[in-house]
């Protein structure tokens, strides 16, 4: 079971929106010395809504290759269409990831039923252990926790990224789901509570800027060490709140920048960090020990 400090890693790129590979391997290098206990690649963190299918399948590709079996690797594969969805698992298999991270179907806003056919299709066509991503405040369409407890009686459907905020649901989901399937959280700002009631890590944003830290958070609260774990989580609440002061990855990418492990380039329709915001990233940052 993967655990810990899971990071959304952003995609670094050019000036003009070409993936900068080199800036890639930089960032897996660092986030290997700093302890991230996963990488996810291509995540919506990632812009995955932007890359096209040979981009998103050679990002995985190369992160595999950079991490080179030192932690698991999380390609994120979920689409609003099942056939995709399916096709860019399996590419992610063949590159040798962990596990596939696959988000709840956007915009078209099945059913209940209509999302647990899609998962279980996704699960019985590609063998690769699967996450599930609920995060209804993209996608427009909230899994229930039921669907979610018969998703996970489905073998190589191991955990989910609850990104509800909802506390109340995580434990529920934690009380209810089998000993074997992990909740983790997709809200830095409760992840800490959410791991203290059970949860078995975090997939993380602000891991891109602080990875060290976050590291030491998710080891303590997976343990039940409430004490750290709340403390190291004080230094990082001014963080969690700075990374969504404009639309996520664009608070993320600018606060690595600034780290000088990767250029400024991000993919429209995204652009770069308002400079109205840079106050209160930079002291965000400077408050978590990582300016």
């Amino acid at each position: 079971m993967l655990t810990g400090s899971m990071v959304a890693m952003v995609t670094p790129m050019n000036g003009d929106g070409s993936i900068d590979w080199a800036g890639l391997e930089r960032l897996v290098e660092h986030h290997v010395g700093q302890g991230t206990d996963a990488i996810v690649s291509v995540g919506t963190t990632g812009e995955s809504a932007t890359l096209d299918h040979g981009e998103h399948a050679e990002v995985i590709e190369r992160t595999v290759k950079a991490v080179a079996g030192r932690i698991p690797v999380i390609g994120g594969t979920g689409s609003n269409s099942t056939e995709e969805s399916i096709a860019l698992t399996r590419t992610a298999q063949q590159a040798g990831v962990s596990a596939c991270l696959l988000v709840v179907p956007y915009y078209n806003k099945p059913p209940q039923e209509g999302l647990y056919q899609h998962f279980r299709s996704i699960a019985e066509a590609v063998s690769v252990p699967q996450i599930l991503y609920n995060v209804p405040g993209r996608t427009g369409v909230d899994m229930a926790n039921d669907t979610t407890l018969r998703l996970s009686e489905i073998d190589n459907i191991v955990g989910i990224k609850d990104a509800t905020n909802d506390l109340d649901r995580g434990a529920d989901l934690i009380r209810r789901c089998p000993d074997d399937f992990a909740v983790y959280s997709g809200e830095d700002g409760t992840a800490c509570r959410l791991m203290l009631a059970g949860g078995k890590g975090t997939i993380s944003v602000s891991a891109n800027a602080a990875p060290r830290l976050m590291h030491e958070m998710c080891t303590a609260a997976v343990a039940g060490d409430e004490e750290t774990a709340l403390q190291r989580d004080g230094q990082l609440r001014d963080l969690h709140a700075a990374m969504f002061v404009q639309s996520n990855p664009i608070p993320a990418k600018w606060a690595v920048c600034q780290q000088g492990l990767i250029g400024g380039g991000i993919r429209l329709p995204l652009v770069v960090l308002d400079d109205e915001y840079h106050v209160t990233v930079r002291a965000a940052m400077s408050t978590a020990g990582v300016l």
